[in-house]
């Protein structure tokens, strides 16, 4: 199939796309990488009268350090992102997840913003962002806000953005010191949407899960220290809240048993890592 007919505007500055969004609102979408956008274009299930090209704005190109976190303008391309001098010391988990990030083709298009604007509750990218409490920073000609991680994912593909408001940027906390990540994913093959991802944070006082894949977006629980049954118990917990459904790819029943399955893989992991008993890296598993 082919799109629905549209204006094409490629905006020259942050000013340029935000005036844009202010003229026509819920029938403007801006386009970075595409990789999501294109598809959901071809197949009619978005029809934009304009397309906001956001590309070419020298302010998006570059991540930088601010304040204990890493800022990812929305111009910022995964494998740029992937390939940066020190990520795997700043943001282990991230380093981890974007390699599961669709193929080499895809991520030397795509955008870290664009995957989460675009709210996939399998994506890898906007898991990671809940698992370490970032934040989503919003920008329109009315004002600048920026929203957690947690109230910004709304439901499946929804999110708590305006439609005059578009993704300047996103915010990774950097890994302090004690604390250990792990990620792990399975799907049907690798590149494939995650039937079931989880994303572990372990630190002095807590461990943190957060799971995609499964609810209509990603969500994360907190749990004191626990080991042997009293995790186990926790995680069936966690796994019948996250309210499960049937598909394609995996019944609910083989989603729960991978939240538990899954999710104590990379606790352990997690664990060893804020140790120093091991390097983060993802956790192997089965697609």
């Amino acid at each position: 199939m082919k799109p629905a007919p549209f204006d094409y505007l490629r905006a020259a500055s942050l000013d340029d796309a935000l005036e844009a969004l202010r003229q026509h609102g819920p029938e403007a979408r801006i386009i970075a990488g595409g990789q999501s956008l294109m598809p959901m274009l071809n197949m009619r299930l978005t029809k934009p009268a304009v397309l906001v090209d956001v590309m070419r704005i020298p302010a998006l190109k570059e991540p930088r350090l601010d304040k204990g976190a890493l800022v990812i303008p929305a111009g910022v391309r995964q494998a740029i992102l992937l390939d940066r001098p020190g990520l795997a010391r700043d943001l282990p988990l991230l380093a981890a997840a974007l390699p599961w990030v669709g193929h080499i083709q895809t991520r030397a298009r795509g955008t870290l913003c664009g995957s989460v604007a675009h709210a996939d509750p399998s994506a890898e990218i906007p898991l990671c962002l809940v698992a370490l409490q970032g934040e989503i920073h919003l920008r329109s000609r009315r004002k600048v806000r920026r929203v957690a991680a947690e109230d910004f994912f709304t439901g499946m593909m929804v999110t708590d953005r305006a439609d005059d408001e578009m993704i300047e940027a996103i915010a990774y906390p950097l890994r302090r010191e004690g604390t250990g990540t792990a990620f792990a994913e399975v799907g049907r093959r690798h590149g494939d949407y995650a039937i079931v991802a989880c994303a572990g944070v372990v630190d002095g006082t807590r461990m943190r899960l957060a799971v995609g894949g499964v609810a209509d977006r990603p969500t994360a629980r907190d749990f004191p220290h626990l080991d042997g049954s009293a995790l186990d118990d926790a995680l069936n917990a966690f796994a019948w809240d996250l309210g499960a459904g049937d598909d394609l790819h995996g019944t609910a029943r083989y989603r729960r048993e991978l939240v538990r399955s899954l999710g104590r893989r990379v606790l352990e992991q997690a664990i060893k890592v804020a140790r120093g008993d091991t390097h983060q890296e993802a956790v192997p598993c089965h697609s």
